[in-house]
């Protein structure tokens, strides 16, 4: 009988570990490639422009933001270590950090950004170690909020620049130019497919660069004087340790929104890895994890260098999508071409030389783009009562506290310039709503434990005193106990006979959700994953199972769901076992 099992990515052509020929694999790296490229050049120059800083620092900041995005597109592909995911995730510059690095600038210099961005980028690697713990506090609810008052703050400085342009230049010649960048990437976007969708900010520098040069703002002086190879002149910007009060104030906000692209970048490793295979492979928080280290090993060396922090592009997910290609050597073919690029002077010039409205138009709709994730992050997270009160007060507590309408005369010094901040207002009210909900509700009870046999009655009266206390009926408790033991004895299993029976500990959180009950299980790490063993033998016939899947046959019958995260250190088992009537 044929297999009854079907998944939406039977039709990949190429998975990660498989080569496809070698025209293929140029053909879609260059494709890749020029689609990322504007997005990795035009972030830093906007940023050095907006806080007016010199040619030779921007052209130094654009060459730096290509080479580190290359070396790190290449570890995210090939992944060295725990560094890396293993999949094609396109690194580069964000436009995320763009307001808090033009007020770094603005406030400090290039000096003062760098401490910044090297001080925020360590925790991110603090978030790929713990990645197990700190899930509960910087959680989807807090990327969203962020998503949300990003494009506010950034907004001020869009509409400066929108009307960037010489004195001579004709009064139709700004809103014109932007008027055309901004249609021809509106219509693109909702009216292409597939495709055509990904060039549509391609589409619109073009199309505003050519309307730009109709009215004489396109400087094209630039162009021939640069060589086609070469390098720019070294403008290291160095430190800034004296951590004035600037450094305090900004400091909060750049370690918000680094994590905040750490979120990012977990949702696109999820969606790459889901992207990437025939058949459907529970979430690897390993890859998760190596994702994180290589992210935040590029703002690393953003900051050593003094040019905008990168971050994983989405855009590499719907490429493979569309393509079916998920091979790594086509990941290894963009992070060559944007290392070779950087050293094409001429190639970079012609980037530069877009007219100021055509950047701004440009932001305009990436930044718009921004919030409309914001709102689908909030909302996939499951956005009810309380949730939305907390994001609601948070996000104009954020717009206020950023444009000056509370008590503006009572916030002075160096409090004043942390909170005027509306990300780190706003995230941090988002947190301290969360934790105040969290610490109010009803408390979840803990059992810990070894991962042996002897542990199973201790549980088992531990579950049974939960379901007693939450007043669960007797069929529902029978469930809560019976999952629980499966459980234990599958991790006893996974264990084998090679580990002593005190490497492995457990602790049993259990909670009332509801009709249902959630029972998170955090073991030390194991290679096997219960959700692709799960997949597994739901395939199969299996009249007569061998002993080994017996567990967790019967934890897959009794459970309502079972999600098995896996880190470096730690795995964690969420099962939800909902009521069957008493």
């Amino acid at each position: 009988m044929a297999d009854q099992h079907t998944d939406t990515h039977q039709d990949i052509r190429y998975e990660p570990d498989e080569r496809p020929p070698l025209a293929l694999t140029l053909g879609l790296g260059l494709q890749y490639t020029v689609i990322a490229m504007a997005s990795v050049m035009v972030t830093p120059a906007i940023m050095i422009q907006l806080a007016k800083g010199s040619e030779a620092y921007l052209s130094w900041a654009v060459f730096s933001a290509l080479i580190i995005s290359g070396a790190t597109t290449l570890i995210q592909v090939i992944r060295f270590g725990r560094f890396g995911s293993g999949y094609i995730l396109l690194m580069g510059s964000t436009n995320a950090f763009l307001p808090v690095c033009v007020s770094a600038l603005e406030q400090g210099g290039p000096e003062l950004l760098a401490s910044l961005i090297i001080i925020s980028s360590f925790f991110q690697f603090i978030m790929a170690g713990k990645l197990s713990l700190l899930r509960q506090i910087f959680t989807p609810t807090v990327a969203g909020t962020a998503m949300l008052l990003i494009p506010v703050m950034i907004g001020p400085l869009i509409m400066k620049k929108l009307v960037d342009v010489p004195e001579w230049a004709s009064p139709a010649a700004a809103p014109a130019t932007a008027a055309v960048t901004v249609l021809a990437m509106i219509v693109v976007a909702i009216r292409g497919s597939g495709m055509w969708r990904l060039w549509a900010p391609i589409i619109g520098l073009g199309a505003g660069s050519i309307t730009g040069a109709f009215f004489g703002l396109y400087e094209t002086a630039r162009i021939p004087e640069a060589d086609w190879i070469g390098t720019p002149s070294m403008v290291w910007p160095g430190f800034d340790l004296s951590f004035g009060p600037h450094f305090w104030a900004l400091l909060p906000a750049f370690v918000m929104i680094t994590f905040v692209g750490a979120l990012d970048t977990v949702g696109d490793t999820i969606a790459i890895q889901r992207a990437s295979w025939r058949r459907p492979r529970a979430v690897d928080f390993r890859s998760i994890q190596g994702s994180l280290n290589a992210d935040g090993l590029g703002n690393l060396l953003s900051g050593l260098a003094g040019t905008v922090p990168n971050t994983t592009y989405a855009a590499s997910i719907a490429i493979a999508e569309i393509t079916r290609v998920a091979s790594r050597a086509v990941g290894v073919c963009v992070g060559g071409l944007f290392l070779v690029i950087a050293f094409l002077p001429k190639l970079i010039a012609v980037v530069l030389a877009i007219p100021s409205p055509v950047m701004a138009a440009y932001l305009i709709v990436i930044v718009s783009v921004l919030f409309v994730m914001g709102i689908r992050v909030l909302v996939q997270d499951g956005l009810d009562y309380q949730k939305g009160v907390i994001v609601g007060f948070s996000f104009w507590t954020g717009i206020a506290m950023q444009f000056g309408w509370i008590f503006p005369d009572y916030l002075h010094g160096t409090l004043g310039e942390l909170l005027e901040n509306g990300v780190t207002t706003g995230c941090g009210m988002v947190i301290v709503l969360t934790l105040f909900l969290r610490l109010t509700g009803s408390r979840p009870q803990r059992f810990k434990t070894a991962v042996h046999i002897e542990a199973l009655p201790k549980m088992d009266t531990f579950l049974s005193e939960f379901a007693a206390r939450k007043r669960c009926g007797p069929k529902w408790a029978e469930q809560l106990r019976a999952v629980g033991e499966e459980a234990l004895l599958t991790f006893i299993q996974q264990q084998g006979d090679g580990k002593a029976r005190e490497e492995r500990q457990m602790l049993l959180i259990a909670r009332k959700n509801g009709r249902a009950i959630d029972l998170e299980f955090i073991v030390s790490a194991n290679k096997a994953n219960l959700e692709d063993q799960m997949a597994v033998l739901s395939e199969q016939a299996a009249e007569i199972p061998n002993e080994d899947e017996l567990s967790l046959r019967l934890l897959q019958h009794h459970a309502t769901s079972v999600r098995h995260q896996q880190f470096h250190d730690t795995d964690v088992v969420t099962v939800r076992v909902e009521s069957a009537g008493s």
